[in-house]
């Protein structure tokens, strides 16, 4: 199993994932923001991963919310904006199926294709348009 610095809270899903507190790792999961943390994004681990072209991905049920104060609301709707402009994959882990690397090619050996809204890690995407 691929191993991914774990981020806040471990998500109560798994995603594929073999969860570190140190490296190395093959990705970065976000498994919960806190309210600043999400509006003043500066997670050094999640940002040297992202410059280096690791996938990163946030657990999307773990994200702050503030439904009682629109100014608010807005802001971390557009922090989440933010994130995914940079590359960071939201997963909501239960209706979209995360497929890692050694997962599409499981799926290749024999003959299927991930399901439909399945969140492909960017090696997998590779590893399963190459077979087209």
């Amino acid at each position: 199993m691929n191993r991914a610095l774990l981020v806040g809270d471990t998500p109560p899903i798994p995603l594929g994932y073999a969860y570190v507190a140190e490296g190395p790792y093959d990705a970065v999961v976000i498994g919960s923001l806190t309210l600043p943390q999400l509006l003043r994004f500066d997670l050094e681990a999640v940002l040297s991963a992202l410059a280096e072209g690791m996938p990163v991905f946030l657990y999307t049920p773990g994200l702050p919310e503030a439904p009682k104060n629109r100014a608010l609301s807005a802001s971390l709707t557009a922090a989440q904006r933010e994130l995914k402009n940079w590359g960071i994959v939201f997963t909501d882990g239960g209706r979209k199926r995360l497929v890692t690397a050694q997962e599409a090619r499981a799926l290749l050996s024999s003959g299927r294709r991930p399901g439909p809204g399945a969140v492909l890690t960017p090696l997998a995407k590779e590893i399963l348009e190459g077979s087209d």
